[in-house]
């Protein structure tokens, strides 16, 4: 069973965007090139802020739900207890 990822996206108006994948690598390229989510291509990403590790998709959709309730600073509290290991930027999606 693959591993599912829980990430989080700082926007371009400073909002941050939440989901899950089991290739964030990937995910972040399609929102970078404006091919991800609604959501981000009205507000381009300016960088991922965290990256967890789940078991299963269920552990992740629960903790994206959970995540998705939160109030801004909350959000931005949780990324920086979890922050991702490697730090993308639009720029990282050409490689």
């Amino acid at each position: 069973m693959a591993a599912w990822f829980l990430y989080l996206i700082e926007c371009s108006d400073g909002s941050i965007y939440t989901g899950i994948t089991t290739d964030v690598g990937r995910r972040w390229r399609e929102h970078a090139s404006g091919k991800g989510a609604r959501y981000t291509r009205m507000r381009p990403p300016r960088r991922l802020l965290a990256v967890v590790e789940f078991g299963d998709r269920r552990q992740a959709s629960q903790a994206e739900y959970a995540l998705k309730r939160l109030a801004p600073e909350a959000k931005r509290d949780f990324a920086r207890r979890h922050g991702a290991d490697l730090l993308l930027t639009p720029d990282a999606c050409h490689n």
